[in-house]
This record gives structure tokens, sequence and C-alpha cells, in this order.
């Protein structure tokens, strides 16, 4: 006849039965029987009123991610699932033979278990996470280099500011930009990554070649 409507008394003291001598609602392992029934219940029993219920709902419960690939047919309502069904009646017998088997085990058990499926997902996304390519964070910087006066030769002092060579760094492009009295002023970018390369560091190589410059400035970075 199956399980009755759970949304009254009468409907979960069924259920409360048939759990109280049989680990699922059919067999010996998850089914869909378990699912469709899980889905009917309106929410989780009360653990003091219906405590076989209550430990089978939890159980169940761990499995949730895994539903859809239990076995068993998971077109059938779960009003065809209950005492009726033959696996109660073997089910009864061996209650006769131990009433006090709690096929379920304590309740710590079942949190066990719950907590180690719980583990084994986040070691699984920990992983995932792990494997994910990193990205390299980048900066497009502007560096304004000024000579010393209007007779450095800019050609030189610009091969030797691309003579800076690292991993991280590449030179763009370059002009020269007027600042007064006939002097121009180096305007160069340059991409740098940013866990390898220090642009305070890169200024002070710049400095170094102090036949050609005078200064240097950042007038522009962006991040990329």
């Amino acid at each position: 006849m199956g399980f009755a409507e759970f949304s009254s008394p009468a409907g979960l003291q069924g259920l409360e039965a048939h759990l109280t001598h049989v680990s699922y609602i059919e067999g010996y392992t998850p089914s869909q029987a378990d699912v469709a029934v899980f889905k009917a219940l309106p929410s989780a029993p009360n653990a003091a009123t219906y405590p076989h219920t209550a430990r089978w709902y939890k159980h169940i419960q761990s499995y949730e991610a895994e539903h859809a690939t239990l076995p068993g047919d998971a077109s059938k309502a779960y009003t065809e699932y209950g005492p009726s069904t033959s696996a109660a009646a073997p089910a009864a017998a061996a209650a006769d033979e131990d009433d006090d088997l709690d096929l379920f085990g304590s309740d710590d058990e079942v949190d066990e278990e719950a907590e180690a499926l719980k583990a084994k997902r986040v070691a699984e996304y920990q992983a995932k996470k792990a494997n994910k390519p990193k990205t390299i964070a980048k900066s497009l910087v502007t560096l304004d280099i000024k000579p010393w006066d209007d007779e450095t030769d800019m050609a030189a002092l610009e091969a030797a500011v691309r003579s800076i060579e690292k991993p991280g760094l590449l030179w763009g492009l370059s002009k020269l930009v007027p600042i007064g009295f006939g002097i121009k002023k180096l305007q160069m970018s340059v991409v740098v990554e940013d866990e390898l390369v220090s642009v305070d560091e890169l200024q002070e190589e710049i400095a170094e070649f102090d036949d050609y410059v005078q200064s240097s400035d950042v007038a522009a970075m962006a991040k990329l």
C-alpha cells in the first residue's frame, strides 16, 4: 500500500515503523527509493519523536550530491514504497532475533561519515584551486628620463636605458618630448611583472648612467 502523506503524523509514524529494523527504504545500500522518500519529506524529522527516521534522513542527506547517480528507478513516486514491500518481511524477522540491533549505528558514526565526505570535497576543491594557473600581475609604466642638457646624446641615452635587461621587463615605445631651452626628455614605456621587477630599483639602475641621465620620474602607471 506504500507510505502515506508525510504531512500527517500517521505518515511519519509509518516511516518510523518501517525504519525501526532496516537501514534503507529498500535493500542494503542507498537507492532511488531513499531519494524519493527523502524528497517527499517537508523537513528533517524531529529526532526526539522519530529517532530512526531522523538518523536515516541525516544519512541520506550526506549523499545529496550523488542522489542522481544512486541505483534504482528515479521515476517511481515515494508512495510506491513502504511497509508492504517484500523487503520489510526479512527485516522484521531479523528484528525478532535481536531487538537491540541498530543498523544505523550511533549519531556520532553518521556525523563522522558526513564529516569525512565534507573533508574529501574540501580537499578536492583545494587541489583544483592549487592546479589553476596563477594570474601574473603586470604594470604598464611610463618613465620620463631627463638628460643633463641640450648637448646630451639622446640616442646613446636611450640605448643605455634599453641595455637594462632582466626577467619580467619589456621595453616599449619611446619618444622625445621638449621641456624647454632646447632640452628634450626621453619618454619610454615599459611593461614589468610586479613580482619580478621593482620600478624604484629600475630607476636606480637608470640613474647609474650619469653621463647622460640627470633624473627619472614615473609619469604614469597602470595595472594590466
